[in-house]
Order: C-alpha cells, then structure tokens, then sequence
C-alpha cells in the first residue's frame, strides 16, 4: 500500500493519526452494533450457555486472526517489530495483570473498551468507571503505582523476537495462523445459526477484527515509508486512555500519534452509531453498594491493564491475532479471574435470590 502521497502532503504523525481515527470509527461503530464485550462473552462461557455474546466475541476473535495472518503470508504486513512480539516482555506481568483485569471487568460490567463505547451512548456509570480507569492506568505507567508494576513485572521476564511467537514456538508459518483463526470462525458461524443472531450482529463481530487487522496494516505502512520511526501497533485502550488524560490535563509538548486519533474515533463511531439506532440514553448509578463496585472495578482493570501491557482488546484480540505469547497468557488471565468472579460475586448472589424466592413461594402454598 504506498501512502507516499498522504505522507509527503500531511505529515507522518497526522497520517498515523488519521489512521487510528479511522480504526476507531469503525470499531466505534462495530462494537455498538454487535454489543461486542468480553465480560459477557466470559460469562456465557463459564456458565455453560454459549450465547449470543460469545457468538460475536468469537467472531470478532476469528476475524482479527484470520485477516492479520492473511495480510502478513501476502507480505502486507510484518509484526515481528510490534513490541507485543519485539520487546522484552513479562511472563508475571501478563498473568497477573490478566486475572486483575478479569476480576475488574465483571465488578464493573464491561470491559475498558466497552466502558468507551457505553460511555459515548450516554452511560454515566461507564464514563465514571472509564475516568479511574485512565487515571489507574496513568498512575500504574509513571506515577505513584508504577514501583509496583515494575516489580511484578520483574518476577517472570521473557526476551523478545521468537521467544514471545507462539506461532515459531509451534513450527507453525502463518498460513498455520489463518488455519486456526478459521477454525474458531467455524465455532462463532456454528453459534450465530443455532442462536439466530441479527445481520447487524454479524457484522459488526466481523468489522470489529477487521479493525483490528488494519490498525496493524495501517501503521506497519505508515512505520515502513515514513522518515522517522513510527511503531507497528494496533487497537488498545490501557496505555492510549493514560496517554489521553495527559494530553488533556498536559498538553504542552504532547505530539500526535495513533493512539490520539483512536479514542476520539471510537467515541464519535460509537455516538453515531447509538444516534442513528435511536439507542442513546443517560443512565446512573441505582445505589451507593453499585458505585463502588463500578469505582473498584474501574481500579483493577487500569492496575492489571497497564501490568498486563493490554486490555480486553489490546491483548486479547490484537496481541492474540500475532501470537504474542504475553497477550495469549494476559488472555487466559482475564478469563479465569473473571469466571472465578462472576461465580462468587453474581451466581452466588443470583442462586441465594432464587432460594429466597422459593422458599417465600413454598411459605405461601403451605397449609
């Protein structure tokens, strides 16, 4: 793909910039349409109803792995200097900032992602959660949390290059990759017929991993025939929602990057989205007990985001899509911790109603 024309006219910094307000847009408005939300496909799993919301977190899962793998076996595209594959990374980090961020997401409801998409449809509840989890981030990155990321970053480190490719770990060339992110689609297509689901949630599961699979087209273009070095990254809300909130609050000497065109993007596609599909809607809090468990949440998705160097979707789509080995474990991280969550905070919860209410039924029908 040359874009020389768009780099000699713009910038590389804007053209990069437009580019990630372009992903944005369109997981913006994929991701409304879909519901797409890991917590729910979580959910659904651990309880054994493989649901709707699994159909489209499958899909979307498939999709991103099918057509990053593809555009790298054309020679599209090279991961290996994205810095889930490059860098040294951390075996510790991704595990227990993945079961963290598991456990935050079930307190809060949603994942960092879809606290951005509810936010945008008039969520009050997600913009709160959204907010402490950019400033948790910020303070896990460089502020007063940082000492302790570091350390358990430092307890299980892995170098970078084959090392963290799960696909050189298992002999595998990338047309192995798509054969397996095919698989996983035959499950998701397996699901959306027995579940019925709508066209518009189909789609939008599929646009959501081909957002994802062009962010990493688009900025490996940009960092291949720009000047200056421009890093191969696709979608993630951790490290760009920390770097947001600086670039409000401390603007000066801020330069433009992906990360500042992806989050506005992903607020104005969500918006227009829930406008269009007459779905926007100002909703609270119900109760004190819900706010703190939303504030709670909030904290523990930016902690084990930022430890985990992802989110739901940083690495378990994006990273997950180049198998990164760190992205694959912060992945497994996120669905234990929030399966052991949601069973002993919601389905306890949930079977201890049910009991009350029997038991109030069978007080009522006695003699």
């Amino acid at each position: 793909m040359d874009i020389t024309p768009l780099l000699d006219t713009f910038g590389e910094r804007t053209v990069v910039a437009g580019f990630g307000l372009t992903a944005g847009l369109l997981f913006g408005v994929m991701a409304q349409q879909s519901r797409f939300c890991l917590r729910s496909a979580v959910i659904e799993f651990w309880r054994g109803s493989w649901g709707e919301k699994l159909s489209v977190w499958l899909l979307a899962f498939a999709a991103a792995v099918v057509c990053t793998q593809l555009f790298v076996a054309l020679g599209w595209l090279d991961t290996n200097t994205a810095r889930q594959l490059s860098a040294r990374g951390s075996l510790s980090g991704a595990l227990f900032g993945g079961l963290l961020f598991g456990v935050g997401m079930i307190l809060a409801r949603g994942c960092s992602s879809r606290m951005l998409i509810l936010a945008a449809n008039g969520n009050l509840r997600a913009l709160l959660t959204g907010l402490i989890f950019a400033v948790t981030a910020q303070a896990a990155m460089s502020g007063a949390l940082a000492p302790v990321r570091t350390w358990i970053s430092g307890l299980w480190t892995i170098e970078g290059g084959t090392a963290r490719d799960l696909l050189a770990a298992f002999h595998l060339n990338h047309v192995g990759g798509m054969a397996f992110g095919f698989a996983w689609l035959a499950v998701g297509i397996h699901l959306v017929r027995r579940h019925k689901l709508p066209l518009r949630w189909i789609i939008g599961g599929l646009g959501v991993g081909l957002a994802v699979a062009l962010a990493w087209l688009g900025t490996y273009s940009v960092g291949r025939q720009a000047f200056d070095p421009v890093a191969t990254q696709s979608l993630s809300f951790t490290g760009p929602s920390a770097d947001m909130l600086m670039l409000v609050l401390v603007p000066i000497g801020k330069s433009i990057d992906f990360d500042t065109g992806l989050l506005p993007g992903v607020v104005f596609g969500s918006f227009f989205a829930g406008l269009f599909a007459r779905e926007l809607k100002l909703e609270g809090f119900k109760d004190g007990p819900s706010m703190r468990r939303y504030i709670a949440g909030g904290m523990l998705m930016g902690f084990g985001g930022m430890l985990a160097g992802g989110c739901a979707v940083g690495n378990g789509v994006s990273g997950a899509s180049i198998f990164s080995l760190t992205a694959w474990i912060a992945l497994l991280g996120m669905w234990v911790g929030a399966g052991l969550t949601d069973w002993w905070f919601d389905r306890r919860a949930d079977n201890r109603a049910r009991l009350m209410v029997d038991t109030a039924d069978a007080a009522a029908v006695a003699p």
